[in-house]
């Protein structure tokens, strides 16, 4: 099982393929850019998009649930997007660490305050309300942070 995301508002992997047109017109309106199509010799899987957020997370937009004419990507707000989990790994985060006070994951979530939290004001953690976008992910310059998909969960 390779680590991508599914866009916001996918269905469970088995009906999101059963649905998806692969189009890509959920790609073309991303103005992120963050949407790629898979490639490779699944022709199921192939053409479907995919999320890599290390190289560019989504933004929560939702644009491209919006658009998907097949309903493969349903159209709900960004709080319910569920596109996966963030998991912090408090040994490698420079603050948790007490190297220095970063907050680069907290400051970029874009449902800080919901998603992204500080403990006592200064330590970063994840709460349930974290849709999996992947931002601080992307933005962690320790790395210490990794977003599991929610794909095959039904």
């Amino acid at each position: 099982m390779s680590k991508f995301l599914r866009p916001p508002g996918a269905r469970p992997e088995k009906e999101f393929l059963a649905r998806c047109l692969q189009c890509g017109q959920c790609a073309q309106v991303c103005i992120f850019d963050c949407i790629r199509m898979r490639t490779g010799f699944d022709p199921f899987v192939s053409g479907t998009p995919e999320i890599s957020p290390r190289n560019a997370p989504c933004e929560l937009c939702m644009r491209c649930s919006a658009i998907c004419p097949s309903d493969a990507l349903e159209d709900v707000p960004r709080e319910e997007s569920k596109m996966g989990y963030a998991k912090l790994d408090r040994d490698k985060c420079y603050t948790w660490k007490g190297f220095i006070i970063c907050r680069s994951c907290y400051e970029r979530c874009p449902l800080k305050s919901t998603a992204m939290v500080l403990e006592k004001g200064i330590y970063p953690a994840i709460t349930d309300g974290c849709v999996g976008c992947g931002v601080c992910e992307h933005v962690c310059p320790e790395k210490a942070i990794i977003t599991v998909p929610t794909r095959f969960v039904t």
